[in-house]
């Protein structure tokens, strides 16, 4: 895999909250179009290394690449105007604005002027939004706000999108539904890193897979190797 093909290319990334060393040495790459998931017990350092890679932890260190630009003492704003969108836990929706509102305000033209993921397709994606467009955020159920924030990702039109516990606390039908437009989103050729709990359903539909284990990497390959590997039940604690 040469480094043309690479949207992100992350290697020995440490990474501290005071003086809490939390990631030791970590490697992570994800190439255009693939699908990674990160795998790992709570408090393993998954959501750590996101907002590592994104710039949001001040303590870091390591080499960090996207689209072969080097980003290892990148802002947020900087990785997001290189065609990389958050999804983060939590949503991250804006309570006091109307469903149009947080969608329109998050639109630009992506990379190379991709447009692909207009207003029209996020609401055919998401059929539920369109019936509440003049609904304030603080006004959606978790799935709906679940909704909004990849769809707000979605109309950045990015080459990346970095989904963290995309399907924490929902309800079983909008899980299914969160998984639907997932695989949409890997279709249209959007390179995806997903968190979850689910890690069925994230080797199931994922290219390769990374697992941590008290903030290093402890497997990494072939998501269908990894899901025959004896070991993974013990890092997983299932």
């Amino acid at each position: 895999m040469t480094s043309r093909e690479l949207i992100l290319e992350a290697r020995d990334i440490h990474a501290w909250y005071g003086s809490s060393h939390v990631l030791h040495g970590v490697a992570i790459n994800i190439a255009r179009g693939e699908t990674v998931g990160l795998l790992g017990r709570n408090g393993m350092g998954k959501s750590t290394l996101i907002r590592t890679l994104l710039g949001h932890v001040a303590q870091r260190d390591g080499q960090i690449t996207f689209f072969g630009q080097d980003c290892s003492r990148a802002r947020p704003h900087d990785v997001a105007r290189l065609g990389v969108a958050y999804v983060p836990e939590g949503r991250g929706v804006f309570p006091n604005l109307s469903v149009r509102e947080n969608l329109v305000m998050a639109a630009r033209p992506g990379r190379k002027g991709r447009d692909d993921w207009t207003f029209d397709r996020v609401m055919k994606t998401f059929p539920r939004l369109s019936e509440r467009l003049g609904n304030l955020g603080s006004q959606l159920s978790g799935g709906e706000q679940q909704m909004l924030s990849i769809g707000r990702a979605l109309m950045t039109h990015p080459d990346l999108i970095i989904l963290d516990e995309a399907t924490e606390g929902l309800a079983p039908l909008i899980v299914a539904e969160i998984w639907r437009v997932i695989g949409e989103i890997r279709d249209s050729g959007i390179a995806t890193l997903i968190v979850d709990r689910d890690w069925h359903k994230v080797l199931g539909r994922s290219n390769r897979a990374v697992v941590l284990q008290k903030g290093q990497v402890v497997m990494a390959g072939e998501s269908a190797a990894i899901m025959q590997d004896p070991a993974l039940a013990g890092y997983l604690g299932v």
